[in-house]
């Protein structure tokens, strides 16, 4: 079995209060250069390979903006 984590966030509903950003242990989350519809800069995520899905940043969000999803891919 392979395990799949990807962190995802939902731009629209992050307003951009960093809480998150505080939280990665890796420092992997910054604020967007673009602004999302509600006129807040997004937080992204800038190498989704060395996430961990540790979830601190989700558990963090007052927005619930960000989701961990685990998918294990089946194996011979």
């Amino acid at each position: 079995m392979i395990a799949i984590e990807r962190l995802v966030i939902d731009e629209e509903r992050c307003k951009g209060c960093e809480l998150c950003l505080n939280f990665c242990p890796r420092g992997l989350l910054r604020l967007a250069d673009r602004l999302n519809g509600q006129g807040f800069k997004p937080v992204e995520i800038s190498d989704q390979t060395r996430c961990t899905s540790c979830a601190l940043c989700a558990r963090m969000c007052p927005e619930t903006a960000i989701a961990v999803y685990r998918e294990e891919k089946g194996g011979a």
